[in-house]
């Protein structure tokens, strides 16, 4: 069964609605914690998280993310550490949240633009100079399906035709067409 932890984090809900990084400790001395939270920090702590160094992450797509830092008890060292580090441990946490999503998003950006796969699909097919009836047919897709992908690629990567699409992916992609 998924316990949906997510969904009554008291840490993750403090970290969805700010920007800066946080100390907290699990026993819950600085906040108001639910029945369903306190009990999710009591079997937090049973794992050993005691306290931790929490930074948000919200990119300009509005995905959110956090990196948590953790101990198993509260240590001065501890957080003499995180006070020390605290602006390296947060660009840490964003270049591994930008590489994160590059590997998610599986080769499929071109400029910085997310495609999805069938957007990225269609793109590349018409980069090779294919038209939507083609595209659907080697895809196994209706030409307006194929048209409807190809046209949403163009309009995220910001240009009038498919053929401006099919460049700027060709340019950042030159190993495509070798």
């Amino acid at each position: 069964m998924h316990s949906r932890y997510e969904k009554i984090d008291p840490v993750i809900h403090q970290a969805r609605g700010g920007q800066e990084p946080f100390s907290w400790d699990a026993h819950g001395a600085d906040l108001e914690l639910s029945t369903q939270q306190r009990q999710l920090m009591d079997e937090a702590t049973q794992f050993g998280i005691h306290c931790g160094f929490t930074i948000p992450i919200h990119d300009s797509t509005g995905n959110f993310a956090a990196l948590t830092f953790a101990s198993d008890e509260r240590r001065p060292p501890f957080f003499r550490l995180i006070d020390r580090y605290d602006r390296a441990l947060e660009l840490i946490a964003i270049f591994f949240h930008l590489h994160a999503c590059r590997k998610l998003a599986d080769g499929r950006t071109v400029d910085g633009v997310t495609l999805s796969r069938r957007e990225m699909e269609c793109l590349k097919w018409a980069a090779r100079g294919k038209t939507a009836w083609e595209i659907g047919r080697i895809l196994g897709i209706s030409r307006s399906t194929a048209a409807y992908h190809r046209d949403n690629a163009r309009k995220k990567l910001g240009v009038k035709t498919a053929i401006q699409a099919a460049v700027r992916l060709a340019l950042s992609r030159p190993s495509l067409f070798t």
